[in-house]
């Protein structure tokens, strides 16, 4: 990319970041990944986050494919935290198998960062799957 392609936006990073992905993605893939962070990104701009329901593994979002959910993951985070130095990266967490989480570069890149990351991961699925069980026994709704 020269330098004359490299968007000149004065605005927040993650306008820059989605500049680039729509000079660099193809056309339909642009369109998806628009038709998914927009409402996370007014969500965001309008303070709401909290109350915006949304997963990247539902099932309105199986038709993305991966490199777009990766985009899309990478774009809420460029607007959440103000870098471009995300990155998404896959664990292999021994109970739930390959887990996608975006982190810093220097976290991606630091191993025992990573290895307490996924024990976390393993310790939250084995609580939820402990509150699942007290849930089931009492009679409560289990889909959490």
């Amino acid at each position: 990319m020269s330098d004359s392609e490299i968007p000149q936006d004065d605005g927040r990073p993650v306008d820059v970041y989605l500049e680039l992905l729509r000079i660099r993605m193809d056309t339909e893939d642009y369109r998806l990944l628009m038709r998914v962070v927009e409402p996370v990104l007014e969500a965001i701009d309008e303070e709401r986050l909290s109350s915006l329901d949304f997963a990247l593994d539902s099932g309105a979002n199986d038709e993305l494919p991966q490199e777009v959910r990766d985009e899309v993951a990478l774009v809420i985070a460029t607007a959440v935290t103000g870098r471009l130095d995300n990155e998404v990266i896959e664990l292999d967490v021994d109970d739930t198998g390959p887990v996608r989480i975006v982190t810093d570069a220097t976290t991606a890149s630091d191993p025992v960062r990573l290895g307490e990351i996924a024990d976390y991961i393993k310790e939250r699925n084995r609580q939820t799957e402990e509150l699942r069980g007290i849930a089931e026994v009492s009679g409560l709704p289990t889909d959490f």
